[in-house]
């Protein structure tokens, strides 16, 4: 399984490209695909992949040339390039040059599936909390990719649930891995105890300071502070936050020697700060301080791409901590997820998933089990609305299964679904599938 890697594919043969990315993505990857040279050179940067698979010859530049070009920003990522016998040559020369390997065309999926495997970095995924594949959030997620190697303090925004903490992770584990990653939710203490919690205290301090407390600014290193709903600090903790980020020193409360900070400060927010400051509720001057970078984090509602990834990403992480063996959602159950607004974004998905699979007492999750307050009679509206989008939801759930098991032959999947292969071209072209196996 290729689960959560990330690989990109350069080639302008559509039948080979498309083939190529849906044998990837059966296989639980991340696919960026690009069918020019000009444009993989952009999208490459972007999308930031652990492996790219590219073809030797292009309308407009040449694998060689895109290599040449992308080595100097990407260096540690491998290239596996396609080729024909006549241009074996040329990827000797690549190898030579530095590139991962070459696979001569025609070829089996087995053995460059292995290849692949071989070829992308050890260890777990390097971008295994990604927030979802549409557009918007690869935007954020390559904004997220620039800033990583970078010191300057990140204000996220969005609405509550949206992933705005998930984001805040993923910039830290792109940036700094190995370190501490300490989040402090500020509308989680009270007032009085929330300045503690940041900067420590000395035993003695005050009434009931029983010994030495280390916050969290300390405790988060060379890592990240991650100060959530920032807009609720009060007016003190305010001042004392610029000094921390205009200085990076603080003093526990009691102590009488300043402390270095390094770590990074990304703050996240919900409400409108520049309202805030009209209203004389935030400081302008901190405002400034933590916009360094602004990121907004889009709603779940204006990614429905993202929605069925997220379930079944969701329905496999709670299958594997509540010990069930749930191994899909019915085909009603997306179509009814893809037309809810969700009002609580990722969060309320995340907390529907994890209530279908903890009680519902069948391996397929259905409407009820998503949507209990919706009732059969509304699901059932549902599904007589939607019968045609059902009916090619699950055609096209069976054909993909029947591709993964047969590892992308055509021939081998439609015996196993009691077709013929013209029928599966047929069925494949209909669902949008084509080019989902090689020849």
């Amino acid at each position: 399984m290729l689960d959560g890697r990330r690989i990109g594919i350069v080639e302008d043969d559509a039948v080979m490209g498309d083939a190529l990315a849906e044998c990837f993505r059966q296989r639980g990857a991340e696919v960026g695909l690009w069918r020019k040279g000009s444009d993989a050179l952009t999208g490459i940067r972007k999308f930031a992949p652990e492996l790219v698979v590219c073809d030797i010859r292009l309308p407009d530049l040449s694998g060689e040339q895109i290599f040449a070009a992308l080595n100097a920003d990407l260096p540690a990522v491998p290239f596996l390039f396609i080729t024909g016998h006549g241009r074996i040559d040329e990827a000797v020369r690549l190898i030579r040059l530095g590139a991962g390997d070459y696979i001569t065309k025609p070829f089996e999926i087995p053995p460059f599936l292995e290849r692949v495997r071989e070829l992308l970095p050890t260890g777990a995924p390097a971008r295994r909390d990604v927030l979802g594949r549409s557009p918007a959030i690869r935007a954020v997620e390559a904004t997220l990719t620039r800033v990583a190697a970078i010191r300057s303090t990140v204000l996220l925004l969005g609405e509550t649930g949206s992933g705005k903490e998930v984001a805040a992770r993923f910039l830290h584990d792109t940036g700094r891995p190995g370190t501490p990653f300490v989040a402090v939710n500020c509308a989680a203490f009270p007032p009085d105890l929330l300045e503690s919690e940041l900067f420590g205290h000395e035993r003695g301090a005050f009434t009931g300071a029983a010994g030495r407390h280390i916050g969290h600014a300390e405790r988060a290193g060379d890592g990240t502070l991650f100060l959530d709903e920032i807009a609720e600090l009060r007016p003190a903790l305010q001042a004392k936050l610029l000094r921390l980020l205009d200085e990076r020193r603080f003093t526990r409360i009691g102590g009488d020697r300043p402390l270095q900070f390094s770590a990074r400060v990304v703050a996240a927010t919900n409400a409108d700060l520049a309202r805030r400051v009209e209203k004389g509720d935030f400081r302008q001057d901190l405002l400034f301080r933590l916009d360094v970078v602004s990121i907004r984090i889009p709603p779940l509602r204006d990614r429905t791409e993202d929605i069925l990834p997220l379930m079944e990403r969701f329905m496999s992480q709670y299958c594997r901590e509540f010990g069930t063996s749930i191994r899909r959602f019915e085909p009603a159950a997306v179509t009814a997820a893809l037309r809810h607004t969700w009002p609580g974004n990722v969060r309320e998905l995340r907390n529907r998933v994890e209530r279908a699979v903890a009680l519902s007492e069948s391996p397929v999750l259905a409407v009820a089990d998503l949507f209990p307050s919706e009732g059969a009679e509304d699901a059932a509206e549902s599904v007589t609305r939607n019968l045609s989008a059902v009916r090619a939801a699950a055609e096209r759930e069976e054909i993909s299964g029947a591709l993964a098991a047969s590892g992308g032959r055509i021939l081998a999947a439609a015996k196993q679904l009691g077709i013929s292969r013209t029928t599966l071209w047929k069925k494949m072209r209909r669902l949008n599938l084509r080019g989902s196996a090689l020849p």
